[in-house]
């Protein structure tokens, strides 16, 4: 077990360092200890550590020859899990170029606003992509290459220039690089990261309808996956997590990626979300990283099972538990250890279910401007309704508390971001003096247990842990004329956990001529015309951010007197009773 950090590298200092040091001083020191395992051609392959830091060479001596600036210039890395994703950032990150990591879901216009407003010069994606980049490529004339990440080397794809842009295939470019990066003053050796530098611009959904790019940097990353491991000493040297939340979102790259590498962990991909249990038996993961939905699915497929199994049931009256827990551990592979739930807030029927069976199940918290992880709860000394202790290496407070003792949660210490890029404002609205604001109402008691008591901001969090702004639906689905009022809000359906998007809406009725709102048929043909308007207009947006429950009215909604909608007023009326 883990008693000091410091233990992990090979330096005792406690001077910090970069995600490119942790990785050569893990090669180092464990060369041929296996990095990643992953299906490839249909056959599950396991790549040492040495073979990930050679490949990673030579992709960054790729860069380098494409002639990508360090420091000056970014790179949009925009695909599916992959072990050429911890490759390429890896080349990218270790070189000092800062990584733009992107969800693979987002719409050709996000995608377009991010590569814009980061400066991408260069975009690393899959054939899959091709469509929307060519769609968007001639509005982008700093994007200078295309880098393609075939699923299989065999495949094959047309690399004639895209919209003008240069193409390259991943695996030729390596063979092609492979000579340089190996001799002595190559492009890895002549370039190299300091702590405080960039190494991802994480964009997360803007209160004003625009996305904000957070400046995150190697000695973010790194002290917050040490504060994860000094919080937990039961994440081991040599666990191997199951990759399976986006390594584009904050929370699983920290906890799936740097967490492990801090350890010299090993990553297991799964094959796809369709085989996850079956990959999870056959790869044996001893740490679980998921959100609520994920671990809610295993949970409800574990119950159907023991309700048609009258010995467990009988084992359960009689509070054995534990014993059952050894058969639902075989399901999960037989030797996970622990699961960690983040992204949203998770069910505490699931953690206190999955703990009585022997399971290790705690929960935490954090967001994307504080690399992300805040708060972990201890296996052993697991408070439900609480996200746990802060980590140790930060500073957190509860500010302007009310009699209850609650008060926004703030943040302050090395994880917490250097501001949004090219946006000075929200930078300057994101912090209280030095403290990071959370915008999350919280408690903190006498015993350094946080507990989430609601929320300052009017932010959406799925199951998924997807964050959605209301604000940036609202201006997208107002911006049709038929559409006089909106408010959208989150809502909950009989007792679930996970918040969905809804909005109330009132129609401009002076855009339909000839029908009266107080005509019971007329009413219904208004309904139909407003919500063929919302689907129309969220074409442009991700699918998770599209309200999935429309409250349609015919008062216009209740307003300030700087005419700003009444938001509180209208949170939980579209919640299921």
């Amino acid at each position: 077990m883990l008693t000091s950090v410091k233990k992990l590298f090979r330096s005792e200092s406690a001077a910090p360092v970069t995600i490119r040091g942790i990785l050569e001083d893990t090669v180092e020191l464990y060369p041929k200890s296996v990095a990643m395992r992953f299906k490839r051609d249909g056959v599950w392959q396991a790549q040492p550590y040495r073979d990930l830091l050679a490949r990673v060479k030579q992709a960054a001596q790729f860069f380098g020859d494409m002639g990508i600036q360090p420091r000056k210039e970014t790179v949009a890395l925009w695909l599916e899990n992959c072990p050429e994703w911890i490759e390429l950032y890896c080349a990218l990150s270790g070189s000092a170029i800062p990584v733009v990591p992107l969800d693979p879901k987002l719409r050709p216009n996000e995608v377009a606003y991010i590569l814009e407003n980061a400066e991408c010069v260069a975009v690393v994606t899959s054939p899959s992509q091709r469509e929307k980049l060519a769609q968007i490529l001639p509005g982008l004339p700093n994007v200078r290459n295309i880098l393609w990440v075939l699923d299989s080397p065999s495949d094959t794809i047309d690399l004639a220039p895209l919209a003008g842009c240069p193409c390259h295939a991943y695996e030729t470019a390596l063979a092609d690089a492979a000579h340089a990066a190996a001799q002595p003053g190559a492009w890895w050796d002549k370039h190299k990261p300091v702590p405080y530098d960039i190494a991802s611009v994480i964009y997360t959904s803007g209160t004003t309808g625009k996305p904000k790019g957070a400046l995150l940097t190697h000695h973010n990353f790194v002290t917050d996956a040490t504060g994860c491991l000094e919080l937990v000493p039961d994440i081991r040297p040599n666990d191997s997590f199951l990759i399976v939340l986006p390594l584009f979102h904050a929370f699983s790259f920290t906890t799936n990626f740097i967490v492990p590498l801090c350890c010299h962990g090993h990553l297991y991909f799964v094959e796809s979300l369709r085989t996850v249990a079956d990959d999870i038996k056959r790869l044996r993961p001893t740490i679980l990283m998921a959100v609520p939905l994920l671990v809610e699915k295993i949970y409800d497929r574990v119950n159907s099972r023991l309700e048609k199994n009258q010995l467990a049931q009988l084992l359960m009256r009689f509070g054995l538990h534990k014993l059952i827990g050894r058969g639902i551990r075989k399901q999960l592979g037989g030797k996970v250890r622990l699961i960690v739930v983040g992204g949203a807030a998770c069910p505490q029927h699931v953690i206190l279910g999955f703990r009585k069976f022997g399971v290790g199940m705690i929960e935490g918290y954090g967001l994307t401007e504080a690399s992300p992880v805040v708060s972990l709860a201890r296996p052993g000394l697991y408070r439900a309704g609480t996200i746990g202790y802060k980590l140790p290496n930060i500073e957190v407070r509860i500010a302007e508390p009310d009699e209850h003792g609650v008060g926004e949660l703030q943040v302050r210490g090395p994880i917490v971001m250097q501001g949004y890029f090219k946006n000075p404002q929200a930078t300057t609205d994101a912090f209280d003096g030095p403290w990071l604001r959370t915008g999350d109402l919280a408690t903190l008691d006498a015993d350094g247990y946080l507990a989430i008591r609601g929320r300052k901001k009017a932010l959406i969090v799925n199951r998924e842990g997807k964050n959605i702004y209301p604000e940036e639906v609202e201006q997208c689905i107002s911006k049709d004329s038929a559409i006089l009022d909106i408010v959208v809000v989150a809502y909950r359906e009989n007792g679930d956990n996970g918040e969905k998007v809804g909005a109330i809406l009132v129609p401009n009725f002076d855009t339909f001529a000839g029908l009266d709102k107080d005509n019971p048929a007329h009413w219904s043909e208004i309904e139909a015309r407003v919500r063929q308007v919302v689907q129309k207009q969220c074409r442009d947006l991700a699918d998770y951010k599209h309200p999935r429950k429309l409250d349609i009215r015919r008062e216009p909604l209740e307003r300030t007197s700087t005419q700003k909608v009444k938001r509180h007023v209208y949170n939980g009326q579209l919640d299921s009773k």
